[in-house]
């Protein structure tokens, strides 16, 4: 009978450093999407509870940074796909957000079906303060990792994001991802 040695067990602290770390353990360990979702989640954790320690949740952040800069503002459905949500939860939490005077709806003039979402002034205002968390938070990331080596990420991300199509979200904001 042969026995079979049962994989061993990376240790607390090793990550993989490059893309076929994986190779000789686990295959999520060097396996892109994971790692890409695993980075994510690690470095949008501490930014989200600075969120959440202000009193907001991290789905009106979502919707609160996508909104800034847009000008006449997005529909839900831009929103949502923006926000890395579904439409129904976007649409509540604009519910919400409406009803504290923080966004408004305004029915397109072309296309009566077509409702814009956009920041009020106190919108604007809130979100600015979290942006502004959201940049020194991004900041002591790159200064993890260093400014060419970002960039170079940043390039990477956004060419994999386009070569996704048209149905994948297209975001470039920090803290995004994660729950």
């Amino acid at each position: 009978m042969t026995d079979i040695a049962a994989p061993s067990r990376p240790s607390a602290g090793s990550q993989p450093e490059s893309a076929s770390a994986g190779r000789d353990g686990r295959f999520v360990d060097g396996y892109l999407l994971y790692l890409l979702a695993r980075a994510s989640s690690v470095a949008s954790a501490e930014f989200h509870e600075q969120v959440r320690a202000r009193g907001v949740p991290v789905a009106v952040w979502r919707i609160l940074a996508s909104l800034k800069g847009t000008g006449e503002g997005l529909t839900v459905g831009e929103l949502a796909k923006s926000c890395l949500a579904n439409q129904p939860a976007i649409s509540k939490t604009v519910d919400k957000l409406v009803a504290k005077g923080l966004v408004e709806r305004q029915t397109d003039a072309d296309d009566r079906r077509r409702v814009w979402v956009r920041l009020t002034p106190a919108g604007e205002a809130h979100v600015d303060e979290l942006i502004l968390d959201a940049k020194a938070h991004q900041a002591r990331l790159v200064e993890a990792i260093g400014e060419g080596e970002t960039e170079t990420l940043r390039r990477a991300l956004l060419r994999l994001i386009e070569r996704a199509g048209p149905g994948a979200p297209a975001t470039d904001f920090d803290g995004f991802s994660g729950k």
